[in-house]
């Protein structure tokens, strides 16, 4: 199990193994979560690094046809 250890500062290292873990890289930011005695650390990610998470198959749609499937979806009972 990794561990590190806190300085006089507070300040600690995250083991090189959990950050490879988490995708971490110098000047990523992490977020605490406290529950029940325990942390949990959460990289904070960039709105931009989603970019291209999401796949799609299947044809572009214009907005347009959404438009059109949402009023036309809308209309059902």
């Amino acid at each position: 199990m990794p561990s590190s250890t806190i300085s006089s500062k507070g300040q600690t290292t995250l083991p090189k193994s959990i950050r490879k873990v988490l995708g971490l890289k110098g000047g990523d930011k992490i977020n605490y979560f406290v529950y029940e005695g325990e942390v949990r650390i959460v990289p904070v990610r960039p709105i931009d690094r989603l970019f291209g998470v999401l796949k799609r198959e299947g044809p572009v749609v214009s907005l347009e046809e959404m438009e059109q499937a949402i009023a036309g979806g809308a209309c059902e009972e």
